[in-house]
């Protein structure tokens, strides 16, 4: 039970999960606040930007549909998994994104610089605004695969991956920070 679940909470979550890590690898560019200031604050920073968000995005949609195109293969293993509509694709990739960037305007508002942690709010502003567009987008999709023990499984996931990728992108030298 507890492996079927978390087997479902990572594969729902994957195409969630990759956007932010590719914006990372594809960012520069302008950024999306185009320097602008809101009480003397940048409203995102320079973080944010649109290659990042746009490839981030397309490459969590293909993320999807990878995983669309192995599901027969797993589904013969055993494996009872929810394949992507393109309105989940969509919803989980791009939500993740804007998560992220939801995140980072409050982040900048409240008076954090780029880069200074900012605990649970880091870990999982991408996963409310993954499922809450894939929910806006997907509803059925949605009720069906986050189920209270797939939910769980992502809260309590989501924040060692997060932790781990960060540290190995600091270890590599593509982030600034460890966390």
């Amino acid at each position: 039970m507890i492996i079927e679940v978390v087997t479902t909470a990572v594969w729902t979550m994957l195409p969630a999960y990759v956007p932010n890590n590719v914006a990372v690898l594809a960012g520069g560019g302008a950024p999306i606040d185009g320097g602008r200031t809101l009480d003397d604050r940048r409203v995102l920073g320079d973080g944010k930007t649109w290659r990042g968000t746009v490839v981030g995005t397309f490459v969590g949609i293909a993320v999807a549909f990878g995983l669309n195109g192995i599901l027969p293969v797993l589904t013969r293993m055993g494996a009872d998994l929810e394949p992507f509509s393109l309105g989940a694709a969509v919803g989980l990739s791009f939500g993740a994104m804007l998560g992220d960037i939801a995140a980072s305007f409050i982040k900048r508002q409240s008076g954090r610089q780029r880069g200074v942690p900012f605990p649970v709010v880091d870990q999982l502003d991408f996963v409310v605004g993954a499922i809450f567009c894939a929910t806006v987008l997907a509803p059925r999709w949605t009720i069906v695969t986050f189920t209270l023990p797939v939910m769980v499984a992502v809260l309590v996931l989501t924040p060692v991956l997060h932790v781990g990728t960060n540290a190995g992108a600091y270890v590599l030298g593509l982030k600034q920070e460890p966390y």
